[in-house]
This record gives structure tokens, C-alpha cells and sequence, in this order.
């Protein structure tokens, strides 16, 4: 009888055992579901304007010049160059911070802003490629005329670092969404025209002494997002940057 019984314990041990690997099994891939599918959240998703379209002035122009976007009026008193990254977080924040007094000083013939638009995180989003992906389609934007809703709108629904961002045919139905017709706006996106240009002018562009920045003992570099004004770099941490730059 203690031998059974001692079986028959023996029995429990083995079913309690492998009632808990598959409890544990189950909830290790419920893990790795939920991880995926935030992951790759944006996947499907429809890249809203909303109340993110901005309203520019009259008289307010958005010109690409190469891989810079130049919004202002002519002769504004003040001019600033602002490289950011769509993917970059902390570029985001910035945004959110500044956007609205931006566009003021803008509005207000007071400010030129020169857009350029960095990939720096292109490999930091799963797949890699969305950093230039967005880059190249604002500035497909620009050449329709719709850089600064397409810019705006892509900072409002800024997809997470290390997840995935929008594919192209998100892109191109966000332009359509922001009202572009011209067939050209997918045909660039699709074919990454300005690709090449972008990444060339990074190059560029994190080489340049004017641009590095001290992050901290004694690393020099180039960040985003950096904002410069007459040659300098300009610390935006400072609420009052913008005021001292358009008096």
C-alpha cells in the first residue's frame, strides 16, 4: 500500500508539473503576442491630420531648396535652421514645446524657418528605413506644397523609437489626407528620389563644427534635434530662445 501510494504521489508531482510548464508556456507567448503587436502597432494604421494641419498666413511660402524646406515670408528679420529626425523623441517633444510659437512668429512675418529633415535613427525603427522614408516623402510634400501639414501631422502621430514607423503607402495616404493630387507625391515616395540627397547632406551635416554639441563629459557631437541661428547652435532648453532670436 505505501508503494501505490507513493506512485500514485509520484503521479500528482509529474501533472502538477506539467499543468505548470504549460501555464508558464501560455503565458510566455501571450508575452511575446502582446509584444509583437505593439511592436508593430502602427501597422494598418491611417496617419490623421486632424487637428494637426497648421494655418499659415497669407503670404507665408514653403519652398524646397535641395533637401532644406524653407517656411516664411520673405524678408523675415530672423531665420533659423532646425534638424530633426521624424523618429526622434526628443524631437517630438520639441514640437509639442514650440510648435505653436513658431508658427506665430511665422505667421507674423517675423521668422524664416529652414527645415532639414536628418536620419539619423534610420536603423533605430523595425524594420529599418523609416527615418529616410519619411524624410524623402517631406519633401515630396514640399514640392506639392504641403510640407508643414505633412511635417505636423507626422510629429502628432510620431511612431515609438525601435518599433515600427509608417510604411510608403501610409506616407502617400497621408499626403492625399493633407490634400495632395499630384500623382508625382507617390511616385517620389515610392522611389526614394531624394534618398541619396539626404543622406549625403547627414553626412555633411554631422561633420560640421558648428553643429557639434557637448553631451556631457567632453563628448562632442551632432544630435537631434539642434536648432541654429546666425552660425551658432541655440540652446532650446531655454523658454526664452525663441524671443531672444525674433526680439
Amino acid at each position: 500500500m505505501a508503494q501505490a501510494r507513493g506512485a500514485s504521489s509520484d503521479r500528482r508531482k509529474i501533472v502538477v508539473a506539467v499543468v505548470a510548464t504549460v501555464v508558464v508556456a501560455a503565458a510566455v507567448l501571450g508575452g511575446v503576442i502582446w509584444t509583437i503587436s505593439d511592436k508593430n502597432k502602427t501597422e494598418g494604421q491611417v496617419i490623421q491630420p486632424g487637428t494637426t494641419t497648421s494655418s499659415l498666413a497669407s503670404g507665408v511660402v514653403q519652398k524646397r531648396d535641395g533637401v532644406v524646406v524653407t517656411v516664411g515670408k520673405p524678408g523675415a528679420k530672423a531665420t533659423i535652421d532646425v534638424y530633426a529626425d521624424f523618429l526622434c523623441p526628443i524631437c517630438g517633444q520639441f514640437e509639442k514645446a514650440y510648435k505653436t510659437q513658431i508658427e506665430q512668429a511665422v505667421n507674423d512675418g517675423k521668422l524664416q524657418v529652414r527645415y532639414h529633415m536628418v536620419p539619423l535613427l534610420n536603423d533605430r525603427s523595425s524594420p529599418p528605413g523609416y527615418s529616410l522614408d519619411s524624410a524623402n516623402a517631406a519633401l515630396a510634400a514640399a514640392d506639392a506644397g504641403k510640407f508643414v501639414p505633412f511635417h505636423d501631422a507626422l510629429f502628432a502621430n510620431q511612431p515609438e523609437e525601435g518599433k515600427r514607423g509608417y510604411d510608403k503607402a501610409q506616407l502617400i495616404e497621408l499626403g492625399k489626407n493633407v490634400g495632395i493630387t499630384d500623382p508625382e507625391f507617390a511616385q517620389t515616395v515610392n522611389a526614394g528620389t531624394y534618398d541619396q540627397q539626404l543622406n549625403s547632406a547627414f553626412q555633411q551635416i554631422s561633420n560640421d563644427p558648428k553643429l557639434q554639441q557637448d553631451f556631457g563629459g567632453g563628448q562632442m557631437g551632432f544630435g537631434t534635434p539642434t536648432v541654429a541661428a546666425n552660425g551658432s547652435v541655440v540652446s532650446w532648453q531655454d523658454p526664452d530662445w525663441l524671443k531672444k532670436i525674433t526680439g
